[in-house]
C-alpha cells in the first residue's frame, strides 16, 4: 500500500551540497571513521525489536547499505532507500557479493509513498534527516517515516545535538575526528538563530576528483525533537547520546554528545 504525497513547496531544482558530495563518493565513504560502528548498531537495533525475524526494515538514507545488509544477514526484510544512485550501486554490489536479497530502491525520503508498511523505520548517521536546507523538508521526512510505519511501529534516528555547539566548537571537533584521507572540515559557523552549521567541505572522490562544497546542517535540540515527534503521533519518546559503535539506553544525552540516539514508538 502507497500513501498520496505532494512535492514540497518552494523546492529547489539545483543539485544541493548532500547531492553533489554523494556522487560517485562510495569506496571512500566506505573508510569514513563515522561509519565504522556497524555491528555495535545493529546489536542495539536487534535488541530493540526483540530479535524478531518477521520485523520488515525501511532504512531511510541507506548509503552504501551498511546497516541493511548486516541487518540482511541476520535475517531480517529489509528495503533500504537512498537519494545516490552511486552509493545504491555500491550497497547493490555489496549485497550480491554476499548473496543477499535486499530491495535498494533510489528514492527521495521527501516524497515516500510508504503506507503502513514496516514495523521498524531507521535513518542512522543523518541519513536524511538534519541534511536539508530548511525544517519544512527536514519535518517532510519524519512524517514519511512515520507514516511508513504500522501502529506501534518503532523510529530508530541519530540526528546532530544542539547542546554540543553551545558549549564547544564544531570546528574543532570536526578537526579532531577528521583522518588522513578521509573528507576535510573547514569555515564552520554556527548560527544560533537557527541552529545550522555552515561549513566548507573538501573531500577527494572515488574517481580521484577533488571536491569542495559548502554544506549546511541543522542540529537539534531534544525538547524540538520531542515535540516533533508528539505533532506525529509517537506515543513514547527516547533520547540518549549516540556512540559510535555502542548505541545503549545506558547512556544519557549530555552536551558532550556530538549526536543524539532517538527511539520512538506509535
Amino acid at each position: 500500500m502507497r500513501c498520496l504525497y505532494s512535492n514540497i513547496d518552494g523546492e529547489d531544482t539545483m543539485k544541493q551540497w548532500y547531492e553533489e558530495l554523494f556522487t560517485n563518493y562510495a569506496l571512500k565513504y566506505d573508510r569514513e571513521s563515522f561509519v565504522q560502528g556497524t555491528m555495535g548498531e545493529c546489536d542495539f537495533i536487534e535488541r530493540e525489536i526483540n530479535y524478531d525475524k518477521n520485523t520488515r526494515i525501511l532504512d531511510i538514507g541507506c548509503g552504501t547499505g551498511r546497516h541493511s545488509i548486516q541487518l540482511a544477514k541476520r535475517g531480517y526484510n529489509v528495503t533500504g532507500i537512498d537519494l545516490s544512485e552511486s552509493q545504491l550501486e555500491r550497497a547493490r554490489q555489496k549485497a550480491s557479493a554476499q548473496n543477499l536479497s535486499i530491495n535498494f530502491e533510489r528514492q527521495d525520503a521527501r516524497q515516500l509513498t510508504f503506507c503502513a508498511e514496516f514495523e521498524l523505520v531507521i535513518m542512522l548517521c543523518e541519513g536524511a534527516f538534519s541534511l536539508m536546507e530548511n525544517d519544512e523538508m527536514n519535518f517532510q521526512i519524519l512524517s514519511n517515516a512515520s507514516k511508513a510505519l504500522k501502529p506501534k511501529g518503532k523510529l530508530i534516528f541519530t540526528t546532530l545535538n544542539g547542546l554540543f555547539p553551545l558549549f564547544h566548537s564544531v570546528k574543532e571537533f570536526m578537526a579532531s575526528a577528521s583522518k588522513e584521507g578521509n573528507a576535510q572540515y573547514d569555515n564552520n559557523s554556527f548560527d544560533l538563530m537557527t541552529f545550522r552549521d555552515r561549513h566548507t567541505i573538501q573531500i577527494e572522490d572515488d574517481l580521484g576528483n577533488t571536491k569542495e562544497l559548502e554544506c549546511n546542517e541543522r542540529y537539534y535540540v531534544p525538547s524540538e525533537i520531542t515535540w516533533l515527534l508528539k505533532t506525529l503521533d509517537f506515543k513514547v519518546i527516547d533520547i540518549f547520546a549516540a556512540k559510535l559503535g555502542a548505541f545503549s539506553r545506558q547512556d544519557p544525552l549530555t552536551t558532550e554528545d556530538f549526536e543524539m540516539l532517538v527511539i520512538a514508538e506509535k
